[in-house]
């Protein structure tokens, strides 16, 4: 139990940060005319802001399952590197069911904090590491479309920009970094402004441009920036 509460204690901050923006993701989502209850029901199942912010606009839009499931699966695809690199740290003895519930709680941020934490993560450390997250996003989520018809239509339309905000906060700062990252991202930027304007690719739907321009910006960013292999 101790080590239950010591993983619910570190990721108390990371809970506090996910309620305004899964709050910002109920309000998108009620507002947008979809049941009320599936706004909490996408967050309790996933836990992927920018993947379920793009999930929605796709279903919106009525894009395929084609479209979805390949854009959500270079949204998401970072997750599987994230999980690799933390399994180095947890407790070797975990049984795959135990990885598998750690897993689902793997996010940019539980990544990056639990990759601080010194010494062995066990499944009970983990398990209060990620509860808090979850209760957190999803509890926001709930929040929000449940007091989406108290809000006054501009604070609502307001909501809608949270997402923008939170792709800036984590573009920027990497681009800010690295010369490489700067490149990509222009890149990929132009590329989607090319594909939305020019007539030969408005025959693609929104979802398949987004798939296109970011596959050919990570095309140059491999090519251009390519890592190399310590020997």
């Amino acid at each position: 139990m101790e080590e239950f509460l010591k993983g619910c204690k570190r990721s108390l901050p990371i809970a506090l940060g996910y309620f305004p923006v899964s709050f910002s993701f109920g309000v998108f989502v009620a507002s947008s005319g979809l049941p009320f209850g599936l706004a909490t029901l996408i967050s309790i199942t996933n836990l992927t802001s920018s993947g379920q912010f793009a999930g929605v606009s796709l279903m919106l839009t009525q894009a395929s399952y084609y479209e979805t499931a390949l854009t959500l699966l270079m949204i998401n695809a970072r997750y599987f590197l994230m999980s690799l690199s933390l399994s180095q740290k947890i407790d070797q003895k975990m049984s795959t069911l135990e990885r598998m519930v750690i897993s689902f709680g793997i996010t940019d941020e539980t990544f990056s904090l639990a990759s601080l934490e010194q010494g062995t993560l066990s499944f009970r450390f983990m398990a209060g590491f990620i509860l808090i997250p979850i209760i957190g996003w999803t509890s926001g989520t709930f929040v929000g479309e449940t007091l989406t018809n108290i809000l006054p239509p501009v604070l609502q339309n307001a909501m809608g920009l949270a997402l923008y905000g939170m792709f800036l906060a984590i573009i920027i700062p990497a681009s800010a970094k690295s010369r490489a990252i700067l490149e990509v991202v222009v890149i990929g930027a132009l590329l989607s402004t090319i594909m939305y304007e020019v007539p030969l690719f408005q025959g693609l739907s929104s979802g398949f441009q987004l798939i296109i321009a970011t596959l050919l910006a990570a095309l140059y960013g491999a090519l251009r920036y390519p890592i190399e292999e310590n020997t």
